[in-house]
């Protein structure tokens, strides 16, 4: 063998010994790979569809908060607007709607099944109005028998809040007048006294009841069964409209208010992405997180009462806030590294006993190369010992060099070549035995 062969052996890096340990390190680290990507959901859309309200309603004005916060990341809010909650809902039922985001009035969903649906959250009251025009003061639903009553449109929370009241208390379609009329709509006919009165469901805020507060010879029932109603009534809670609470120069309303009201909740479809689930609830966060005549500040959003299952989104929210990365970066960057980190977690982990385990590996595949050649130089030895007789001297070294030429042809890394220096000297130690024993003519 020449000395360039020989040279390039020992400075040679085994490929063979690198594949049979490397292929079954990277199979495994692509298949860690492939098991967090089942776990995974893709980068985020840059876009949400929401569906909100009719005109000139709550649900309208909170969806266009949203939008503004939302934009300062890089979301785009679409908005489909309703007639109300019952039509959220229904969009976010129907399959082959790409509603993902959507206000639900409370109690709304009863009856209906849901289970493809998650809340976020309880983001408001919205009371239930009930404006009307009268001489005197009525406190109790009864006295709107007989009247004309604007309940809301078809599709909306505030017609099923109705006429789940009025049923109640005896009022239906054959004693009453129930009109189809919600929002603005209903606030012009009341004014042009096209109706005797009307049912509202939103903010105070909202233009449809804000134009009420301020309009001549209409005035606002106070509820005199409010707590009845709302024990009567899981989805209803009993509020107080304090004494100028609206105007105090006004002093608008005059007396104190008994309400009810149900609460308004940002509901999710099940494909809903996390990270949109995460950014959305930030937002309501910012917009319902004041304070406001009906809440104090900090008290919505909220995980409380619901017709929907929490979000597993939702109540990591509640419990500890805006994820972590997002305190301290922008969305999108936050995002990414997020999701960089769930793919690189089980990627981790394997390769830790790789890199432990995989170079032992690959020392031992090389030694065992030359350890196994000393087996038959153990057994040559052995049999000289014995047996010298038994060859010739030159048959012996003919023997003992077959071992030393193929230990030589061994592709040895040059960090192992100390055990090929090893392997010739104990070669050469039993060429002493054979010149000592065997004889120079086989007897």
């Amino acid at each position: 063998m020449s000395p360039r062969v020989t040279l390039q052996r020992l400075r040679a890096v085994s490929p063979r010994d690198l594949m049979v340990v490397g292929l079954p390190a990277l199979a495994l680290l692509i298949a860690g790979f492939w098991l967090a990507a089942q776990f995974i959901k893709p980068a985020p859309p840059d876009y949400l569809v929401f569906s909100s309200g009719g005109a000139g309603g709550s649900y309208q004005v909170y969806a266009e908060r949203y939008r503004q916060v939302l934009a300062k990341n890089g979301v785009e809010l679409r908005e489909l607007p309703s007639a109300g909650s019952i039509e959220n809902l229904k969009r976010l039922l129907d399959e082959d709607d790409d509603t993902e985001f959507a206000l639900v009035q409370s109690g709304t969903a009863n009856g209906v099944n849901t289970e493809r649906l998650f809340s976020l959250g309880s983001l408001y009251y919205e009371p239930l109005w009930i404006f009307y025009r009268a001489d005197a003061d009525l406190d109790r639903l009864p006295q709107l028998k007989g009247r004309r009553i604007a309940i809301g449109p078809e599709g909306s929370g505030t017609r099923k809040l109705a006429l789940e009241l009025l049923e109640a208390n005896g009022l239906d379609g054959k004693n009453s007048a129930l009109l189809p009329l919600g929002g603005l709509q209903a606030v012009e006919a009341l004014n042009s006294r096209e109706v005797d009165a009307v049912f509202l469901v939103g903010s105070e805020r909202s233009a449809a009841v804000w134009s009420l507060f301020y309009s001549e010879n209409v005035r606002l029932m106070s509820l005199a069964h409010a707590e009845a109603y709302s024990r009567r009534f899981p989805h209803l809670a009993r509020l107080t409209l304090p004494k100028g609470a609206i105007d105090l120069v006004r002093n608008i309303p005059s007396r104190d208010v008994m309400l009810v009201s149900p609460l308004a909740t940002l509901v999710a479809h099940e494909s809903a992405h996390p990270a949109l689930i995460q950014l959305l609830l930030q937002a309501a966060q910012e917009v319902h997180g004041e304070a406001g005549i009906f809440q104090r500040p900090g008290e919505f959003p909220r995980a409380g009462q619901a017709d929907f299952p929490l979000s597993p989104e939702a109540e990591r929210f509640y419990k500890s806030g805006r994820p972590f990365l997002q305190r301290y970066m922008p969305f999108w960057a936050a995002n990414l590294l997020d999701r960089m980190f769930v793919m690189l977690l089980p990627v981790i982990a394997l390769l830790i006993p790789i890199l432990r385990f995989a170079p032992p590996l690959y020392i031992w595949r090389i030694r065992s190369r030359i350890y196994r050649h000393y087996g038959e130089l153990k057994f040559l030895e052995a049999e000289v010992e014995a047996h010298p007789d038994r060859h010739s001297r030159d048959e012996w070294m003919e023997k003992l060099d077959a071992i030393e030429e193929a230990v030589q042809r061994i592709p040895t890394p040059l960090a192992f070549s100390d055990m090929l220096y090893t392997m010739r000297l104990h070669v050469g130690l039993v060429r002493q035995t054979i010149q000592r024993r065997a004889p120079a003519v086989k007897a």
